[in-house]
C-alpha cells in the first residue's frame, strides 16, 4: 500500500480498488468466494496488485483467505455494517412513517442479502384499526412477495411498481418499487426496494406515486 508520502492520486486509486474488491465479493453473492485471478479479471488489474490489496484488507479483518486460496468477506465487514445499520434505520423511519400513514398500510424498506430479501425497516400505520403485522428482520426468498420481486426487477433494469397478492401471507396485498434506476443501479451498492402491504387491495396509481416519493428519499439515505 502507498506510504504517507504517496501522491494523492495513487492513494485514491488504491482505495478505489480496495473498495471494488469488497464490492466484487459482496455483489455476486458468491458464498464460496473468489480467487485472486477472478478478482484481478473483475478489476482489470494484475494479480500482484490484487495480492497487495487482499493482504491489506486481511490485516483489517475485512476479508479472509481459505485454504484453497479463495477470498471471502470476513467478520470485520459485519462490524462495520452493524455500526451503519442504526443510522440507516433512523433516517429511513420518518420516510416510511409518512408512507405508512398516507397509504394506511404497513411500509417497509427491504434489502437483498444473497438470495433473500431482508426487511430492514418496517413501520406500521398509526391510525388504522387493522393492518398487516410485519417485523424488521423478516426474511424470504427474492422470488416471493412484492419487495423481493421489485429488487429483482431493479436488478434487471426494469422500472415500475410490482404487485403481489397473498404470496407471503394469505389475504395480504403488496406493492413495491425498486430503489435502483437505470442511472443509479444500486444506491450505495445496496439492492433495495420500498413497499407497502395491506389487508385491502391497493390502488397502483395512487400508491405508486407515494412509493416513488419515498424511493427518492430513501435513495439519499442509502448513499
Amino acid at each position: 500500500m502507498p506510504g504517507p508520502d504517496a501522491p494523492r492520486g495513487e492513494s485514491s486509486q488504491t482505495l478505489d480498488r480496495g473498495i471494488r474488491v469488497l464490492e466484487a465479493l459482496a455483489g455476486g453473492g458468491e458464498s464460496a468466494g473468489l480467487t485472486i485471478t477472478e478478482l484481478a479479471t473483475r478489476l482489470g488489474v494484475g494479480r500482484p496488485v490484487v495480492y497487495r490489496l487482499v493482504t491489506t484488507l486481511e490485516e483489517h479483518h475485512l476479508v479472509s483467505r481459505a485454504a484453497d486460496g479463495r477470498v471471502r468477506l470476513a467478520l470485520g465487514i459485519s462490524r462495520l455494517a452493524s455500526a451503519v445499520t442504526p443510522v440507516v434505520r433512523s433516517e429511513a423511519r420518518p420516510v416510511l412513517r409518512e408512507l405508512a400513514d398516507a397509504v394506511g398500510a404497513t411500509a417497509h424498506l427491504t434489502i437483498a442479502e444473497g438470495d433473500e430479501a431482508l426487511a430492514l425497516v418496517v413501520v406500521e400505520p398509526s391510525w388504522t384499526d387493522v393492518h398487516v403485522a410485519y417485523r424488521s428482520g423478516a426474511r424470504h426468498g427474492l422470488h416471493q412477495g412484492a419487495a423481493g420481486r421489485a429488487i429483482l426487477a431493479g436488478r434487471a433494469g426494469e422500472s415500475g411498481v410490482v404487485g403481489t397478492d397473498g404470496e407471503l401471507q394469505a389475504g395480504a396485498h403488496g406493492l413495491a418499487l425498486s430503489l435502483s434506476t437505470r442511472a443509479d443501479p444500486a444506491p450505495g451498492g445496496v439492492e433495495a426496494s420500498v413497499g407497502v402491504v395491506s389487508l385491502e387491495p391497493l390502488d397502483v396509481r395512487t400508491v405508486g406515486r407515494r412509493l416513488e416519493h419515498a424511493a427518492r428519499a430513501l435513495r439519499a439515505v442509502l448513499r
